[in-house]
C-alpha cells in the first residue's frame, strides 16, 4: 500500500485483479480443509452459545452502525461493512473473499482495512487488561465456574497438529484439488441465479468453495498427514493480500476517523449482547473474552487471550476461532446485502 501510494509500483495493473479472482478460492479451500467439526462440537453448549451470541452482536452492530453513520460516510460503504463483518466474524481471508463477492470498490475497502487493524487490537488490549477482574465480574454475574472445569475436560484430548515435514506428492495433490475446485466453482457460479444482482457469480464461487471445503473437512482427505494444506493456504492468501495492497492508496482514506467511530459502536453492541447472554446462562468472563476475540481477531489472538484468562484453555479460543473462520464469508455476504437495503 505504501509503495502504491508513493507511485513506486503500478497500482493499475490488471494482473492484481486476476491474481485475486484466480487464487482466492483455492486459498479459502485450503484454509478451511482442516476444520475439526467433532472437536468444535465437543466444546459444549456454553462456549458455542457465547460464540454465536458474539457473532450475532457483531452482525447486528454492523447493520446498526451503517445506518447511523451512512449520512456521514455515504451509502457506497454498504459493501465495506459486509467485508468488515466477514473479518470480525471469521478473519482476513473471509474479508478479502467478501470484498470480491460484493464487488467492493478499493476506495471503500482500504479504509475498512485500517479499521480492521485498529479497533480489534485495541479491544484485545482492553480484554487482556480485564483478565485480572475476572472474580469481580463472575461474582456480579453469579457465574457458574463449573463451566471452566467442564471445558478443561472437554478439550483435554484436543492436540494441535505437530510441525511436520511436508510430503511433496501429497502437497501437490491437495493444491491441485484446491485449484480444480476453485476453478470448477467459478465455472458453475456463472449458471447460478443472481437474484437481481443480489448474489454475483463470484459471491456464488465463495459460497460454493466454502461449502465444499466444509464437506471435505469431514472426509479422510482432510486427515492426510504432511499435505501442508493450511500452510500453503496461508502463503497463497498472503500473495493475494499483497496483490490487493498493490492497487491501494492510503490517500483514499479521508473517512477513517468516522469509520473507526462506527467500529466502536459495533464493539459496544457486540459487548452488550455478550454480557446479556453471559448473564442469562451464567457464563464466566473467560467465555465473554474468548468468544469476543474468537470472532474479532481470529486464530492467533483468541488462544492467547484464552490462555491469559485461564492457563491451559487456549484450545477453547482456537476451536472457536476455527468455527468463526468457517462461517465468516456467509456472515459477510448476508450483512452486506442487509446493509444494501438501507442505501435508498
Amino acid at each position: 500500500m505504501v509503495l502504491s501510494t508513493c507511485g513506486i509500483i503500478d497500482a493499475k495493473s490488471v494482473l492484481y485483479a486476476g491474481i485475486t479472482k484466480c487464487l482466492l478460492p483455492p486459498a479459502l479451500f485450503l484454509l478451511l480443509l482442516n476444520m475439526d467439526i467433532k472437536a468444535i462440537s465437543r466444546l459444549g453448549p456454553a462456549a458455542l452459545v457465547m460464540f454465536f451470541a458474539g457473532s450475532f452482536g457483531i452482525m447486528l452492530g454492523m447493520v446498526t452502525s451503517f445506518v447511523m453513520f451512512k449520512p456521514l460516510i455515504g451509502g457506497q460503504f454498504w459493501s465495506g461493512f459486509g467485508a468488515l463483518a466477514a473479518s470480525w466474524t471469521g478473519g482476513s481471508a473471509n474479508m478479502v473473499a467478501v470484498k470480491e463477492a460484493l464487488n467492493t470498490p478499493d476506495a471503500v475497502f482500504f479504509p475498512m482495512v485500517i479499521v480492521d487493524t485498529v479497533v480489534p487490537y485495541t479491544w484485545m488490549g482492553i480484554l487482556v487488561a480485564l483478565a485480572s477482574r475476572q472474580k469481580i465480574f463472575d461474582n456480579w454475574n453469579d457465574s457458574d465456574r463449573r463451566i471452566l472445569d467442564d471445558l478443561a475436560k472437554r478439550t483435554q484430548s484436543f492436540t494441535q497438529t505437530k510441525k511436520q515435514i511436508v510430503h511433496p506428492g501429497k502437497a501437490i495433490l491437495v493444491i491441485g484439488l484446491a485449484l480444480l475446485i476453485g476453478r470448477g466453482a467459478q465455472l458453475l457460479s456463472i449458471h447460478l441465479p443472481t437474484g437481481n444482482n443480489i448474489l454475483s457469480p463470484y459471491a456464488w464461487t465463495i459460497i460454493l468453495v466454502s461449502t465444499i471445503a466444509i464437506i471435505f473437512s469431514m472426509t479422510p482427505i482432510s486427515r492426510l498427514p504432511d499435505t501442508g494444506s493450511n500452510k500453503f493456504g496461508k502463503w497463497i492468501l498472503y500473495f493475494v493480500l499483497t496483490s490487493i495492497g498493490a492497487r491501494a492508496s492510503l490517500s483514499n482514506a479521508p473517512q477513517v476517523g468516522i469509520l473507526i467511530m462506527a467500529g466502536v459502536v459495533v464493539i459496544l453492541i457486540h459487548l452488550t449482547i455478550l454480557i446479556a447472554t453471559a448473564r442469562l446462562i451464567r457464563a464466566p468472563l473467560f467465555l465473554v473474552a474468548t468468544a469476543s476475540l474468537a470472532n474479532l481477531a481470529g486464530l492467533v489472538s483468541a488462544p492467547v487471550v484464552a490462555e491469559v484468562y485461564q492457563p491451559g484453555l487456549a484450545s477453547v479460543g482456537l476451536l472457536l476461532a476455527i468455527l468463526g473462520h468457517t462461517l465468516g464469508a456467509y456472515n459477510g455476504i448476508l450483512i452486506g446485502q442487509i446493509c444494501r437495503l438501507f442505501v435508498h
